[in-house]
């Protein structure tokens, strides 16, 4: 099997079909500070033509809230939201970066990624091995000696740390989508818990299968259980970081109506935002999913969610 077995899976006027009206929650296009394939504009055109509605525009460093309002206004017919990741770059676990994008209309506040302490690709004692495309900033601002430590949501007791849980009540007070971005399983289950506290309607689970969360069908569903919805990204199987039968197996272990299609795409090494997403659309029809359940999870899920 090569790294991008995809290539020889034919799309079919069905995988289209799943995906009118659908909404892509995690992109990653131009502008940004990692070189992309396409841009925002460009990509808002693309899915207008093929009939889908619209993205949530993340970066790991840079706040979209203000650049997705600009995209939505340029292309009319397609809805672009914009979502913040708490990194270093925006103050890490900031309450006051929380607040702002909320006042700025963001739609997705993700935790720590790159920053995670539970995220080790990219850190300069790590293995140089197929690593991800913002490992290499990683590096020169760990080389330049400017990075600050790895972030955890959890105090010394393990419970969930002051500056998150005031994250939380904001996320809360402007109704933001909480997703849980690159932190462990030891982080994720009291960070939800604490969001449902928290009084946070809308939360997701990020890519569950991606090698730094690696999340079992039983911790899926248990998730699931405590009102997430759980993410599977088509990158994470794509470039073989999982398997597509893990993901199968997962989603039927979940349930359909708890789990979410996007793509995770705009890396120029990988298939085109659109293209990908219905390389992923058709991949389940090929395992045995319906359109109808491929529907339910790349466009009534996200929209719900975005809604």
């Amino acid at each position: 099997m090569s790294e991008h077995d995809d290539a020889v899976t034919p799309v079919t006027d069905a995988a289209w079909e799943a995906l009118q009206g659908a909404y892509d929650l995690q992109i990653h296009v131009a502008p940004d500070v990692i070189e992309r394939r396409i841009d925002d504009v460009d990509l808002a055109h693309d899915f207008l033509a093929r009939g889908m509605k619209g993205f949530v525009l993340k970066s790991h460093y840079i706040p979209t809230a203000e650049r997705a309002q600009v995209v939505t206004k340029c292309v009319p017919g397609i809805e672009a939201y914009g979502a913040i990741a708490l990194n270093h770059s925006v103050g890490g676990l900031n309450p006051v970066a929380v607040e702002i994008a909320g006042r700025s209309g963001n739609k997705i506040v993700w935790f720590p990624t790159v920053d995670a302490a539970n995220e080790t690709a990219g850190r300069l004692d790590g293995p140089n091995v197929k690593l991800p495309f913002w490992a290499k900033i990683q590096r020169e601002i760990a080389a330049a000696g400017i990075t600050r430590p790895p972030m955890t949501v959890l105090d010394d007791a393990g419970k969930i740390n002051e500056d998150t849980r005031q994250c939380l009540e904001l996320i809360a007070k402007h109704d933001m989508i909480l997703a849980t971005g690159h932190l462990g399983r030891h982080e994720i289950f009291p960070l939800v818990k604490a969001a449902r506290e928290s009084g946070i309607k809308r939360i997701i689970v990020t890519h569950a299968e991606f090698p730094s969360q690696n999340l079992t069908g039983e911790e899926q569903r248990e998730l699931a259980d405590l009102g997430a919805i759980i993410e599977h990204c088509f990158t994470t199987y794509h470039t073989n970081k999982a398997t597509w039968e893990s993901v199968y197996a997962n989603i039927r272990t979940t349930g359909i109506e708890r789990s979410m299609l996007a793509t995770d795409l705009g890396q120029k090494t990988n298939p085109p935002v659109a293209e990908g997403f219905a390389m992923f659309a058709q991949r389940f029809l090929d395992a045995g999913y319906t359109v109808a359940e491929v529907h339910h999870m790349a466009v009534t899920i996200p929209s719900g969610l975005i809604h």
